[in-house]
């Protein structure tokens, strides 16, 4: 266990960081273009993304960012 002290701007600002990648993989996830392996790869890295900003993100800031009915989450490749 790693413990971290941060301010509240350093806060805010992590928060905003990680809201914008996880905007980013939320919208290629929705680019056909892209291989299912690769979406998978990006859906690893936005289960992690998610478990850091519930650390610092209000619940409700959370809820929206909660990825609801996707087919990456539960597919086998």
């Amino acid at each position: 266990m790693v413990g971290l002290l941060l301010t509240q701007r350093e806060v805010k600002e992590i928060e905003y960081l990680i809201k914008r990648e996880l905007d980013e993989i939320l919208l290629d996830l929705g680019d056909e273009r892209i291989d299912i392996i690769v979406k998978k790869s990006m859906v690893e890295r936005y289960k992690d993304l998610f478990s850091l900003f519930k650390r610092v993100a209000s619940p409700k800031e959370c809820m929206n960012y909660i990825i609801k009915d996707n087919k990456y989450l539960d597919e086998k490749i």
